[in-house]
């Protein structure tokens, strides 16, 4: 079988990140989810999880990552997220353990919170995870909380990856990201340049 790979209409892998889908905005679009779509979920997966974040986020006192959005209990079956996808509303009191959840990024609200780097250009990377069963964890878990209940679980992983800068502040025509293998598929999904977060 061929590898699960991530990949969305809005965001080619290593290309500039559209502004609705970051706080800055569009025009009437501002901080909403970026349409992505997934294929080649391995057969045994028993679901996916998502996890969005700037791997080198740079920032004084700042982790090694700043995670941006959590998606978990993603149905396999599931072909992707559409844009400005969001569980709010969602009855948490009903006992449904395939309803698809969403954790507490670092901003510390439990929903996707586009990129806003203060000055330089930053990479940002949509891990998916095919998983072999659900993860055990508590409601509304941390990325650590998740990574952790995923260990030994994880199946395939397939990343997409995009940057973005404010562009009063320029980047001197860099990119952060130089992609490997095919635009459109996922790549290691790692920075080449160092971010400022």
């Amino acid at each position: 079988m061929e590898a699960m790979f991530i990949t969305s209409k809005a965001i080619k892998n290593g290309d500039r990140i559209p502004p609705q889908y970051t706080q800055e905005g569009q025009g009437a679009k501002s901080n909403i989810s970026p349409p992505l779509e997934w294929y080649n979920v391995p057969e045994e997966a028993k679901c996916l999880a998502l996890i969005m974040e700037d791997p080198e986020p740079q920032m004084e006192n700042s982790p090694t990552s700043f995670t941006h959005w959590i998606v978990y209990n993603i149905p396999p079956t599931t072909k992707g997220l559409p844009e400005g996808f969001t569980t709010k509303g969602h009855d948490d009191s009903q006992d449904d353990s395939l309803s698809i959840r969403e954790g507490m990024n670092d901003f510390k609200v439990p929903r996707y919170t586009g990129p806003n780097p203060p000055v330089g250009d930053h990479n940002y990377e949509f891990h998916l995870y095919a998983l072999d069963d659900l993860p055990k964890v508590p409601k509304r878990p941390n990325k650590d909380r998740l990574l952790e209940a995923m260990e030994g679980h994880i199946l395939e992983e397939a990343v997409l990856v995009g940057h973005y800068n404010k562009d009063h502040y320029g980047t001197d025509g860099v990119k952060g990201y130089h992609p490997t293998g095919q635009p459109n598929h996922s790549g290691p999904g790692r920075a080449q340049l160092k971010s400022q977060h």
